[in-house]
């Protein structure tokens, strides 16, 4: 059995049991117990016609649930005696669960949760796992989800702009448990990719395949991070990032620059470099003014300031920093890095040490540790 094949078909199996009269919340709960019911019933043999399947044990266990409610019992007889129009293509239901779940009236967190419940197909537990949370925990984060957004239908219109948010979350919260939300992030593009012609979703698209080309060479074996300058770039897929380019040049000839185009040009000029000295930093910068231009993101500005810092000197890098709230992310390891390449190698570990005390999780804390140490070492 394909599990991947599988999940696949929730979106368009949901938009049929709502067509025939359940309500969102319920069609999901029913198309996941029908999802449980088909990865121990398939064991040995799938159906030859799976989404009819699941459509016949999802409706059988959404008819369950709602016989002691005489309102959805009238429903159901209704929706049993009217005859029923054909769906619409599947990738139609995709597109309208993607504008659903990343509704924007709900958290980030929440959005992440349902798209990967309703559009991936994930169970609660897997959820659970991948966001090293309780399972109880995120079986409450999607119902409040769920009931958020109980008054929507699948024909309202949704916002892009956060379903693109929500993927790009997803994909950046990588891998942990048994499911890798990165590739799982990659496979929800491509769909939404194949359901529309948007120049952003391309894009999106592009800076996932080419940030992820280089994940084999992000990390060394004792799980310790690999900065981009140190990374063995002979591990980088190269196929990955062919397509990532391919895709983006062609979202670009559409000549409609939005922000995930533009980063993924940034992520391009790094991956055509053979190391990073090679790289094209004025191109870079230019970049960055682009996507600065578009976002207004101050986490843009930082890394912009990095890029001049490598375009043009240390020096140059540093003043542009300089403009910058020193609260940000990252601020001090920035500023640690321009100034260890400035010459100024004391205050360099120190601030090396202050950016460890502020990192949000333990691989960078790690490495920014060895960065300080690195330099004292030197020093001493």
């Amino acid at each position: 059995m394909n599990e991947a094949q599988l999940r696949s078909l929730i979106p368009a199996v949901i938009t049929v049991l709502c067509r025939r009269g359940a309500d969102f919340a319920a069609a999901e709960d029913a198309v996941q117990e029908a999802l449980i019911e088909a990865m121990t019933a398939w064991r040995d043999e799938a159906p030859r016609d799976q989404k009819g399947w699941l459509i016949t044990v999802g409706w059988r266990k959404f008819l369950d649930a709602s016989r002691s409610d005489s309102a959805r019992r009238q429903r159901e007889e209704l929706s049993s005696t009217r005859p029923e129009s054909p769906p619409p293509p599947e990738v139609d239901d995709t597109l309208r669960l993607y504008f659903l779940c990343a509704n924007p009236s709900l958290t980030s967190a929440s959005a992440v949760a349902l798209t990967l419940r309703a559009v991936g197909g994930l169970t609660t537990r897997q959820i659970a796992d991948a966001y090293l949370v309780p399972e109880a925990t995120m079986a409450q984060r999607i119902s409040r989800a769920k009931r958020a957004i109980s008054t929507a239908t699948l024909d309202e219109p949704g916002d892009l702009s956060t379903v693109l948010r929500v993927l790009y979350l997803v994909f950046n919260e990588g891998y942990s448990g048994e499911i890798d939300l990165a590739t799982e992030a990659i496979r929800l593009a491509r769909q939404l990719a194949d359901g529309m012609r948007h120049p952003e979703v391309a894009g999106l698209l592009a800076l996932m395949l080419i940030q992820h080309s280089r994940r084999r060479a992000r990390t060394a074996a004792d799980g310790s991070l690999i900065p981009l300058s140190e990374q063995d770039r002979n591990l980088w897929d190269t196929a990955a990032i062919t397509e990532g380019v391919t895709t983006l040049q062609a979202a670009l000839a559409d000549d409609q620059l939005g922000e995930y185009q533009a980063q993924a040009a940034i992520a391009a000029l790094h991956a055509d470099a053979s190391t990073v000295r090679e790289t094209d930093w004025v191109q870079v910068v230019e970049w960055y003014d682009e996507l600065v231009r578009l976002t207004q993101n101050p986490v843009a500005r930082l890394n912009r300031a990095i890029a001049v810092g490598e375009a043009h000197s240390a020096r140059h890098g540093l003043i542009e920093l300089s403009k910058l709230d020193a609260s940000l992310p990252r601020y001090s390891a920035a500023e640690a890095y321009l100034r260890e390449r400035d010459g100024d190698l004391e205050t360099a570990a120190r601030l090396y040490a202050r950016a460890a005390e502020k990192a949000t999780n333990l691989a960078e804390r790690n490495h920014l540790v060895k960065q300080a140490a690195r330099i004292n070492s030197a020093l001493s």
